[in-house]
């Protein structure tokens, strides 16, 4: 507990000298904003002073702004100005009390600006030249893979345009150097696989990167050890990486036990191929038209239709909530 001293001597009355000191310890954050003040009966001990004297004090502490009584609770510092929850006029600033705990990590930011020797117009102009560039940003986005898995790009891109409801620009690895030279500012996505190659590109351009994780398939994961053995399942991407992967991950699932074929969408022969084999079909959203459309060309000579199975996404749900808030678009 701070220790008051009252001088009985002084010229200065003793409440005026109690309210200087925790005026003082307040604006000194001794006592930070939210701190509960000692009672009266602790500060009559520790300053031999009334505890009708000391009242008048915290009355006068009120009248002034600096604290609050908290009826059954006790006196704390009110928060001011800046601080979480303070009031805008006769009206509560939403976004204080919709985002109390992130409010205070700009709170402590901006103490260690302040530590580090910024004075706070330094520091307001650190944050918003951070927070425009990243609006900035966010008006040109660019999805990024190499040439030779542009479909895994195509499905990246259709995606973030239908969640993030801006356009998005498809440039191949080996085309990003140029497609920076021409922008000041903007943000390039790609997939985890390929971060790496991506910002050894973007970096001396000074262009942001944010990867994106892909989906888990933990429903078609599922649905392959649950197939019954001697199936022919069938999988059909815009991607030959995912074609490539999801074969292997297959035949580790479920070994010689079921058949695997592949195709990828627009290979109108591999696909119909498929089609007349498999029992069972999964699908990306980019993919599911043409299978649909190659399912009906064959329906007619098909025993039985294949089971149909569309996956939900490319990108991971996760991924897709961080680059809206990256953006500024959550």
């Amino acid at each position: 507990m701070i220790q008051f001293h009252i001088q009985p001597d002084s010229e200065i009355s003793a409440s005026r000298q109690l309210f200087n000191q925790i005026q003082f310890a307040i604006a000194s954050r001794q006592y930070p904003p939210g701190t509960r003040l000692p009672s009266t009966r602790q500060l009559s001990m520790l300053t031999g002073l009334h505890r009708n004297t000391i009242s008048k004090v915290y009355a006068q502490l009120e009248e002034q702004g600096l604290v609050e009584a908290q009826a059954g609770s006790g006196i704390y510092v009110k928060a001011l100005g800046h601080e979480v929850g303070h009031e805008v006029g006769s009206r509560r600033s939403p976004i204080l009390e919709q985002y109390p705990e992130a409010y205070k990590v700009v709170q402590e930011s901006v103490d260690k600006l302040l530590g580090q020797g910024c004075s706070l117009n330094e520091a307001r102009e650190l944050f918003l030249g951070e927070i425009d560039w990243r609006l900035r940003c966010s008006a040109r986005v660019l999805v990024s893979v190499p040439a030779k898995d542009l479909g895994a790009g195509e499905l990246m891109m259709q995606e973030l345009e239908a969640d993030l409801g801006i356009p998005v620009q498809l440039v191949t690895m080996e085309d990003l150097a140029q497609a920076l030279e021409q922008t000041l500012s903007g943000t390039v996505v790609t997939s985890r696989y390929f971060i790496k190659e991506v910002e050894a590109i973007a970096a001396p351009k000074s262009v942001r990167v944010i990867p994106v994780d892909i989906y888990d398939y933990a429903m078609e994961i599922k649905l392959v050890k649950d197939l019954p053995a001697n199936s022919c399942l069938g999988i059909v991407s815009l991607s030959a990486g995912i074609l490539r992967i999801a074969e292997v991950i297959a035949h580790s699932l479920r070994g010689d036990d079921i058949l695997v074929r592949t195709a990828q969408a627009r290979n109108t022969t591999k696909l119909h191929s498929l089609i007349r084999s498999a029992h069972t079909i999964i699908t990306d959203t980019g993919s599911t038209k043409a299978v649909k459309a190659a399912i009906q060309a064959h329906r007619d000579d098909l025993i039985r239709l294949p089971k149909l199975i569309e996956s939900e996404n490319y990108i991971g749900e996760k991924s897709i909530n961080l680059l809206k808030r990256e953006l500024g678009l959550g």
